[in-house]
Formats: structure tokens, sequence, C-alpha cells
């Protein structure tokens, strides 16, 4: 007798489930009912219609039921077959996984729960309250979230958001963040940016107690793209270090010493000079302490050049406001404040390395009134080399272009005094030197012209003598002369978060053309900017040096992975692409708070997918609600 052998048992195992799978498949449709038991269809093929209707609805739904039952046994004996025709773990593990979905998780646990404790969802749906399903505070959310992970236009929203885990943490499918949605969100808060951004400045002060008694203001200017033929704030205009005949708006800035937090902006027309934003900064500044409690006369106000004048200075003294600012366009009397100290009186009061200064008082004239205030002469060391490389290197070149004319003597266009003029006036203007450098062209009696320059001597000690020399000025009388110089020096706190907005946040180009969507966009990213700044202040203090970019960065590469069986049951793991994330995660979630909560306690879901003692923000972020195919 032959025995069969345990594959050929297999195969005739696998061919009878399938028998089963097809006789299932070729059973009517009919027999499974879509409106519930109660409401059985009457085939017109009715194999038993003498019976009663009674008996024929008890026929009709045990009939229901065996073949359901039939059906749901032929699937699990197929999957046994497959189970059985396995050669490894692994290949268990993929018959047993309905799908396997993977999602972007980076930084979103500690942004999340930033902007949590910031309460900017429900500050936002306070304000721009809306019966749709899709509020706006979660529109405002993704969108400053996604300043901080990956800057895209609005149309590209969401492809972004589709392969990350926002969407399933918000519990609102990724497709309703169109950018049409995106729009009219930014339309609805900017009939509310004030009072958004005032409740804001609340929530930020009241939890982490920032420190106000030192404040840094500066304007920038941001170069726009497209055209914008209605827009008040898109303009032509100057602004150092951009081009005069692009279109641009400005931004002002208030930032804290501590932590270099966004307090106060304000957008200004690309038209508007620097200095005429500072009195209306100085009534919104004193309404803003007013609001939290400050008196402005603890608060000192630090600015560079544009930020005083003869006029500015009246108008700090009457605001109570004390500053520290750089005097830049001097009139005569302070040009003569700044010249006057020679080179030996710097060398009593030494500041830092390479800098040094000479005290002394300040006038200022305005309508009619005079008042003084405290100045210091300083000399940097470094600026004043710079310089003078800068200007031997345009007296070279000055002189080189000299040379080069005197060699074209007598050849066309290069024969008589008035060409020859000509060419030398148009070098000597270009050049900024050209006032240290006299030039004489003559013609002698053979009718030959000649070209002679030399270097005004006296023109150029009395250029190199303010080398290096600016005045800095303050009211504040009990500002030691180091603080001075030191607070001066940290004025690029503005600066810096300028530089974060345009280069990690991408504040520009802005993909929007009406003056509102610009306004609601701006608020954005200066909600992004203040959540971007607060987690580089909770890192330093906890002791963790890192910037807010390299955080970021860090945690890029982390994913989480949904693995769903058969039986519907799903199970999230995730893990570190790189040494360290998971600790960096915990230290991180622990510092947004001024009093850290205490860890979870070990469980499965932190034994299991988490790091050890992971705290509850990443857990609560991870118990997420299904995830679509989609």
């Amino acid at each position: 007798m032959t025995i069969l052998s345990s594959s050929t048992h297999r195969d005739l195992a696998i061919w009878l489930i399938w028998l089963l799978v097809v006789l299932a498949m070729l059973v009517p449709q009919t027999i499974f009912p879509k409106v519930g038991l109660a409401e059985i269809w009457q085939s017109a093929f009715d194999p038993v219609p003498w019976l009663g209707w009674s008996f024929r609805q008890k026929w009709y739904t045990v009939s229901w039921r065996v073949r359901r039952w039939i059906y749901q046994w032929a699937g699990w004996l197929v999957l046994a077959a497959r189970l059985w025709a396995c050669r490894n773990l692994a290949e268990v593990i993929q018959v047993l996984t309905r799908q396997q979905i993977v999602r972007y998780l980076g930084a979103l646990p500690v942004l999340v729960a930033l902007l949590e404790r910031l309460q900017v969802r429900g500050i936002i749906n306070r304000h721009c309250a809306t019966r749709s399903p899709v509020d706006h505070g979660a529109v405002a959310l993704v969108l400053v979230l996604n300043r901080l992970m990956a800057p895209r236009p609005l149309y590209k929203m969401v492809d972004w958001l589709a392969s990350t885990l926002i969407a399933e943490h918000l519990g609102i499918p990724a497709d309703k963040f169109n950018d049409d949605r995106l729009g009219r969100t930014l339309d609805v808060l900017a009939a509310h940016l004030p009072a958004i951004w005032s409740d804001l400045q609340q929530q930020v002060l009241l939890r982490y107690k920032i420190d106000l008694s030192i404040l840094f203001y500066d304007l920038t200017a941001l170069v726009m793209s497209g055209q914008y033929p209605k827009s008040e704030l898109v303009d032509y205009g100057f602004a150092h270090n951009t081009p005069s005949d692009d279109p641009k708006l400005k931004l002002g800035l208030v930032a804290s010493q501590d932590g270099g937090l966004p307090l106060l902006f304000q957008p200004w027309s690309g038209r508007t000079a620097d200095k005429a934003t500072v009195q209306t900064n100085l009534h919104q500044l004193r309404a803003f302490l007013h609001q939290h409690g400050w008196s402005t006369s603890q608060v000192l106000v630090v600015g560079d050049c544009a930020n005083l004048s003869s006029e500015l200075a009246f108008a700090y003294q009457e605001a109570n406001l004390r500053y520290l600012a750089a005097l830049a366009k001097l009139e005569k009397v302070h040009r003569q404040l700044v010249l006057a100290p020679q080179a030996r009186d710097f060398e009593r009061l030494p500041l830092a390395e390479g800098y040094s200064g000479v005290p002394c008082a300040v006038p200022f004239t305005h309508n009619g009134r005079t008042l003084t205030h405290r100045g210091l002469v300083v000399r940097s060391e470094p600026m004043r080399q710079a310089l003078r490389r800068e200007r031997q290197k345009h007296l070279r070149d000055l002189l080189v272009a000299l040379h080069h004319i005197q060699g074209k003597l007598g050849q066309k266009r290069y024969r008589s005094e008035k060409e020859i003029d000509q060419r030398v006036t148009t070098q000597w203007k270009r050049s900024p030197v050209g006032q240290l450098v006299g030039v004489r062209v003559a013609t002698n009696p053979e009718g030959q012209v000649s070209l002679h320059w030399w270097i005004d001597a006296n023109a150029l000690q009395e250029a190199q003598r303010g080398d290096g020399r600016f005045l800095l000025v303050t009211n504040d009388f009990s500002l030691s002369y180091g603080n001075m110089l030191a607070l001066y020096r940290k004025k690029d706190i503005a600066e810096k978060r300028f530089e974060v907005c345009k280069q990690d946040l991408k504040v520009r180009p802005l993909h929007v053309h009406s003056d509102e969507r610009i306004q609601a966009m701006l608020l954005i990213n200066l909600i992004a900017l203040l959540a971007y700044s607060l987690l580089e202040r909770q890192a330093e203090q906890a002791g963790l040096c890192l910037t807010a970019r390299r955080i970021i960065e860090q945690l890029s590469t982390l994913q989480v992975q949904a693995i769903e069986a058969w039986d519907g049951s799903r199970a999230w793991s995730f893990q570190e692409t790189l040494p360290g994330q998971g600790q960096l995660l915990t230290a991180l979630l622990q510092a947004l708070d001024e009093k850290p909560r205490s860890p979870l306690p070990s469980g499965p879901l932190t034994r299991n997918l988490l790091p050890q003692g992971l705290p509850l923000q990443v857990d609560h972020f991870l118990t997420l609600p299904h995830i679509s195919s989609s």
C-alpha cells in the first residue's frame, strides 16, 4: 500500500480549502440580507414557495447563517493552509499581517506637547469659532508644525500631512487640509490677529515666567516674489542688504533677552523708513508691559542705530522707557564727540578684548527743547582694522583705474582734456575713497595732455581718526560702561530670530497675495518662531547644549510603524535610528515644564514599544485611533 507523503496531504488540504472557497463564492448573493434579518428579500427562484411566510423567514435566516459560517471558516482554513506552507517565522509574520503603515514621527511628540502647553489650538478656536468638523485651531496647528518641520506651500500640505502622524493625532483625515480650507482659515485668522497673539503672550508669560527687563527691537525686510497690485504692505523701498528694485515688506520684532522669545511683531510697508516705526513700537510696548504688570521704568530697550535720533530721545523720555542704542546720523556736536578723544584716552577705559571707550555727555535738541543723556565713545580694534583694509582696497582699485586711463592717453577718445576729465571724474565718483585722492588733468604748451594724481595725506589722516569708533547712548545712568557695550553687542538676538524665520521656517517666499493672508501667514510663522525659541530656552535650562534646529534634525529620522493583522488587531512600534534619540525625547518633554512630570510606570506599551520611562505625552501620542489605508 502506498503511503502518501506529508507534502501530498498538504497539497490535498489546500485544494480542498480552495474548493470550499469557490463553493462559498458560488452561493447566490441574495442570501446575504442588506437591511437586517427581519427584512429578507424574496427571490424569484424561491425553492420552497409552498411553505408559510414564518417558516420561510426562518429558513432563509438559518441558510444565511450557515453560508456565512462556511465562508468564514473557509477563510480561516485558507489562512491555516498558508501558515502550514510557511518555512520560517518571517513568512508566518508576513502571512498574518494584513497591512503595514509607516508614518513620519520626527520631533512631533515634542512640538505637539509644546504647542498644547501654549494652548494654540484652543486659543484660536476661542476667537475663530466654526461649526465645521475641521476647526480653525487644528488647521493653524498643522500650519505651525509644517513651518517647524518641513515648510511647504499651501497646495503641498496634504501630501506632507499624509506622511505624518498629525492627522491621526487630530482625528481628522489628511485630505481635509486642502489649500482652499487653509486659505479660508488664513482669512478668518486675519480678523483676530491682535487678540490671538495677546492670548499666546499671556500663556507664555504665565507658564514660563519670562524676564522682560531687557528687550531688543529690530526691523528686517522680506523680499517678495510675484505681483501684488492691491497690496498696501508689499512695496518698493530701501532696506539694508536687499535689492531696492525688488518688492518687499518690513517686519518689526521685539524679542526678550531671556530665551530670545518674540513678544511683539508688526508688519510694515516696504517703503517705510526704519526710524518711522520706533515710536509706534514704543506705544505698543507700553501697552504690552502695562497689560502684564511691568512698569516701563523696569525695562531697558536695546536697538541698533535706527532706534535713536534727537526726536526719538525725547520719545523715550516721555514714555519713561530706558533705552540703549548707537547714534549713527551724527549732528555736528555728536561728530565732534566721536572725534575728540585722542588715542591715549581710550587706554584709560578698557571694556573688553579689542574694545575700549571714553565716557561723554550727549546733548539732544528738538523743537526748542534740550536734554542730555549718557554716552560712551567706543573704539573697536577689529572694526578699525577691517575698515582700514577695506579703504586700502578701494584706494588700490582707484589708483589702478587711473593708471589704466593714463596708459590710454593719446588714443581715440583719450586725446582732449575734456574727454580725459570725464573718464577720471566717473572713476572718482564711483569710488568710496575718491575724496582722499587728488587728480589733475593738464595740457602742456605742445598740446600734450597729462594726468597726475596723489593721495591727500590730511584727508586720509582725518578719515583714519574715526576708524572703528561709534557712539553708544543711554538714559539709564545705572548701567556700567562695560554693561553698555555687552548689552549692545547682544542686539543680534533679534537678528538671529529673523535669520531663523528666513532660513529654518522659510517665511519667504510667501505664497499668498492678499494683505489679510500675508498677515495671517506672518502670525503662523511667529507662532512657530515662538515655539522654536521656547524649545531652545527650555533645552538650555535642562542642560542640553542643542539649538532647536539641531534638536529637530536629530529626531527627524524617527518613524512609527503600525502592523495590522487579519483579526483586526494592531501593534505600534518605533525604533531609534540614531543612538540616544529616546533619551533626548524624554529629556525634552520633561524640560517643557518648569516642574517636570514624573514618568509613567513601566507598562506593556512603554515596556515593549518605547524607551524605558518615556513620559505620558509620547505614550498618549502613539495611542492613536484607527489608521486608514489612504
